[in-house]
């Protein structure tokens, strides 16, 4: 199972963040790999928990959407992902 962490704020109404699971789920099933998609709000990635929050995933996924409740969660992912060599995607 591959975890991959989506960076930012979830809004049902909003189609970018519909489709990003959309996508996700249709690039698993055809790789015919099992994928569990996890949205981080970006205020969850302000503080000393933060790091610990994305050692957990395999990847991150900087979603569209901006502004972000808080920019800084979204910056932290960023820097975390870059300074650990974790595979990143922004749109």
């Amino acid at each position: 199972m591959i975890r991959i962490g989506v960076v930012g704020d979830f809004e049902p109404g909003f189609e970018s963040h519909v489709a990003t699971n959309e996508s996700l789920a249709h690039s698993a099933a055809e790789l015919g790999v099992p994928v569990d998609v996890i949205w981080l709000p970006t205020p969850s990635l302000v503080g000393p928990d933060a790091e610990e929050t994305l050692t957990g995933f395999d990847g991150l996924w900087i979603s569209a959407g901006s502004p972000y409740h808080d920019r800084r969660g979204a910056f932290a992912a960023i820097r975390f992902a870059r300074e650990r060599g974790r595979p990143l995607v922004a749109t």
